[in-house]
């Protein structure tokens, strides 16, 4: 699926393709209301849309994102509602079937998320876990009473950390799916700092990624 995207829009990567994998194997998308929170160039919404979702809606705060993920679910010719704004901010008051996402969730210097560089399409604070405890957190205002979300994101921010996130906003959480890879360059550039903080062993140049699911 060829996706356009402008500078400081997030690639979609491994993380993507294996969360949209593991959207189309439990087939959690056909038939249901999903929301995708932080959709980048909107690839996981255009594949929960072609995989027979009832409707999809795309949320990201980057005006450049909303930008491509409209210009994309255009191109495909897809229906996507696209908006604008902080997670779940854009979407009160609504209900869905289904929430995924593959937030910003790498380990960084700071605490501070950057907001115009290209930084935050992958900042996620000192731990990693900035956004993700937001969306674990949020979900369920946003979601029907058997309510799905799927996330995905690198071991080194916690997976366990995520099951229990979920568990305390009320899921019945359990990993899908972990899959090694290479470090990307964001990773490479980190590495250094990722030793310090004994988030990887001395050496270590491959990650784990996980897909963690929740169900009310």
């Amino acid at each position: 699926m060829m996706l356009m995207r402008a500078p400081g829009v997030y690639r979609a990567d491994t993380d993507t393709r294996v969360l949209i994998d593991e959207m189309h194997r439990g087939a959690y998308a056909a038939g249901r209301r999903v929301l995708d929170v932080g959709t980048g160039t909107g690839a996981i919404a255009l594949a929960a849309a072609r995989a027979g979702a009832a409707s999809v809606t795309a949320v990201d705060l980057s005006a450049r994102s909303v930008a491509a993920a409209r210009l994309n679910a255009a191109l495909a010719g897809v229906p996507v509602d696209v908006r604008r704004g902080d997670l779940f901010g854009p979407v009160a008051g609504e209900r869905f079937d289904l929430v995924v996402s593959n937030p910003p969730y790498v380990p960084a210097a700071t605490a501070r998320l950057s907001r115009h560089t290209r930084a935050r399409c992958w900042d996620g604070g000192v731990d990693g876990r900035a956004i993700l405890d937001r969306i674990c957190a949020g979900a369920p205002d946003v979601l029907s009473e058997d309510g799905q979300i799927l996330l995905v994101h690198s071991a080194l921010c916690g997976t366990q950390a995520t099951v229990d996130a979920l568990g305390n906003a009320g899921f019945a959480p359990t990993v899908l799916a972990r899959v090694t890879i290479p470090f990307g360059p964001v990773l490479h550039a980190r590495a250094e700092m990722l030793e310090q903080r004994a988030l990887i062993t001395p050496g270590q140049r491959v990650e784990e990624l996980v897909v963690v699911a929740g169900i009310r």
